[in-house]
């Protein structure tokens, strides 16, 4: 009989949504079996449309169904820790949505605790799953263009900040919320480890978050050096409006690849007034709406072939990592090592 792994999607916001309608209809071998979120509303909702046998407000009863067999944690970030140590100690395979935790001891204490279970641990940089970001990977490692010498990853998004997001404390704000792609991307593609981060940003869209969130910042850029000397770019924005935008540019000693462009569709439309267009991309939940099926599915693979999962515990803790150095740098002014968060 064909084994099938039965998953919990606790938090049914609007990116738990996407795994959950993923899992009930899009992979193979997985049955969404129960529904999480302490909000009636969310849950109702999230019911409503996908289902589900079960449905809970509180994650602990989620860990004692015996016929759950994997939780997917799509939470605010300051709860991931606690309910991944939950599951884990209830014997439940975890995919952790990123950023992993808020911290690296957070980060450490859910690696030991899915090994020392013998569960699961796969992060969601569902990039690193995407055909273009894997191509540019294979392209690289072929030495194609040469020596990797820069990598500049950008990501804006046109959402307006939750408000649980102002309070820097809960969430990292933009380097941890929309960065920590872009830092596990220069990890990935470099195959090298950051040696140090100098950032800058500030509040320039959201005004009413100043007087009692004097420390958020809805924009940044870093500047990035790496332990073998590489140089990265991170440029990451919140609430941009005009839509949704991913670019990569990874410059070799004998070539350039780049990846993404603004634009939804390869279409181009020319107007009677003589103006050119072409739609922007709007969303991350249609840019990369495959490789969040293929993340999916190699973890599920990972569990029924009991092999190591393809975005580790350790990515994790390292995206977190880099995150709070960025956090820190900006916070400071200054150039912050890798050493001093060691």
């Amino acid at each position: 009989m064909e084994k099938i792994v039965n998953f919990c999607l606790i938090g049914t916001g609007r990116a738990g949504m996407i795994h959950g309608r993923n899992f009930a209809k899009k992979i193979a071998n997985a049955r969404l079996t129960a529904l999480c979120d302490p909000s009636p509303e969310n849950l109702q909702a999230a019911q409503d449309e996908l289902q589900a046998e079960h449905t809970y407000q509180d994650y602990r009863e989620v860990m004692a169904n015996p016929e759950i067999d994997a939780v997917i944690i799509v939470t605010p970030t300051i709860y991931h820790r606690e309910i991944a140590l939950a599951a884990a100690a209830a014997k439940k395979h975890i995919f952790c949505e990123k950023p992993l935790a808020m911290n690296e001891a957070e980060c450490q204490e859910m690696i030991d605790a899915a090994e020392e279970n013998q569960v699961k641990l796969q992060v969601g940089f569902m990039r690193r799953f995407d055909e273009s970001f894997i191509e540019a990977k294979k392209v690289i490692e072929s030495g194609e263009i040469g020596d990797v010498v820069l990598v500049k990853s950008l990501t804006h998004g046109p959402s307006k900040p939750k408000p649980w997001m102002f309070d820097i404390s809960k969430s990292n704000g933009p380097i941890g919320e929309v960065n920590s792609h872009d830092l596990d991307t220069l990890r990935w593609l470099t195959g090298r480890e950051i040696a140090s981060i100098y950032a800058v940003g500030g509040n320039y869209r959201s005004p009413e978050a100043k007087e009692d969130f004097p420390d958020f910042y809805d924009t940044v850029a870093m500047t990035v050096t790496f332990d073998d000397g590489k140089i990265g770019m991170v440029d990451g924005a919140q609430y941009v409006q005009y839509g949704y935008d991913a670019r990569v540019e990874i410059l070799g000693t004998k070539g350039s690849i780049l990846i993404g462009d603004q634009s939804k569709h390869k279409l181009v439309v020319a107007h009677p007034d003589g103006q050119i267009s072409r739609p922007a991309m709007h969303s991350w939940t249609y840019l990369f709406r495959e490789a969040y099926v293929a993340e999916e599915q190699a973890f599920v693979d990972s569990i029924l072939n009991d092999t190591e999962t393809e975005c580790t515990g350790f990515d994790g803790l390292m995206a977190v990592k880099n995150v709070n150095m960025g956090l820190k740098s900006l916070q400071e002014n200054r150039i912050v090592k890798a050493e001093e968060l060691a």
